[in-house]
């Protein structure tokens, strides 16, 4: 989920024109584990679903799912829930991974809704400069930290490859560009498709939407352009996101607003 999460911010950087879009922006993910390891475990844990006591004990928690205390506090932690189902189903690392994710955008706040997996939903209010997990559900959030900074950022700037491959996404062309760099000691391979040709949207200034106060800035020097597309490479993973459909339209003000939500505490916080 992580490393989801880090894609979604290598797409709000790169424009440096004035922020006029209004709309939504939707993109596709798709997950792909690599470590050989993990795979393995992965055929291990499936022939395990398959064996009829593993089934029994499924049965006993789709009985414990429906108890209406027990729902009540699952639909209170989407993830966890959404975890839940997914062993039940049998479903592997990769099923718990969003399979899109939707941006809406007016002015400089943003709701990022990502759908499939460990479904989440989370807005940035710039007049706060704050993010919220939201659980429109039940009309609660609970408030993202904003970490401060340690010192421990990106030590090595990551070397960045501009490419003369293009490539049309949405009919407009983008620029290919190879981002190489190390995170926690562990080497990582960005490809990067930009484009220069959208003028209204300056996903730069989101950049630091749901990374918190201190952290490095994800916009690499010498990466010009909106990003349409990313794949990511790690020893253990590989993922894209690529732009499907951008969306130019009034957005209800309701859609960044929390009057009506509650906020709880999250159970992972201190």
């Amino acid at each position: 989920m992580k490393r989801i999460t880090t894609l979604c911010l290598l797409l709000y950087g790169g424009a440096l024109h004035a922020q006029t879009f209004e709309g939504s922006i939707i993109w596709s993910i798709k997950t792909e584990v690599m470590d050989p390891t993990q795979k393995a475990k992965m055929d291990a844990n499936q022939a395990k679903m398959n064996d009829p006591a593993t089934q029994a004990k499924m049965k006993e928690m789709q009985a414990k799912m429906n108890d209406p205390q027990f729902k009540a506090m699952m639909e209170a932690n989407p993830q966890i829930k959404a975890q839940m189902e997914s062993m039940m189903k049998g479903g592997d690392i990769t099923s718990m991974m969003p399979t899109s994710m939707k941006l809406k955008i007016k002015g400089s706040n943003t709701l990022t809704i990502m759908e499939g997996g460990m479904a989440m939903e989370t807005l940035y209010l710039k007049e706060k400069d704050q993010t919220y997990n939201l659980n429109r559900q039940n009309l609660t959030y609970t408030i993202l930290p904003q970490k401060e900074t340690s010192g421990t950022g990106m030590r090595v700037p990551p070397k960045v490859t501009k490419t003369s491959e293009t490539m049309k996404i949405l009919n407009y062309t983008c620029t290919k560009y190879i981002v190489e760099r190390m995170e926690n000691d562990k080497p990582i391979t960005q490809i990067l498709w930009t484009t220069t040709e959208i003028k209204d949207i300056d996903l730069k200034s989101l950049a630091r939407i749901n990374m918190g106060r201190g952290n490095q800035s994800i916009s690499y020097e010498g990466v010009e352009g909106v990003r349409l597309k990313i794949e990511m490479t790690t020893l253990e993973m590989k993922m894209a996101m690529e732009v499907t459909e951008i969306k130019r339209e009034t957005l209800p003000a309701s859609d960044f607003s929390i009057a009506d939500f509650k906020e709880v505490k999250s159970p992972y916080m201190k």
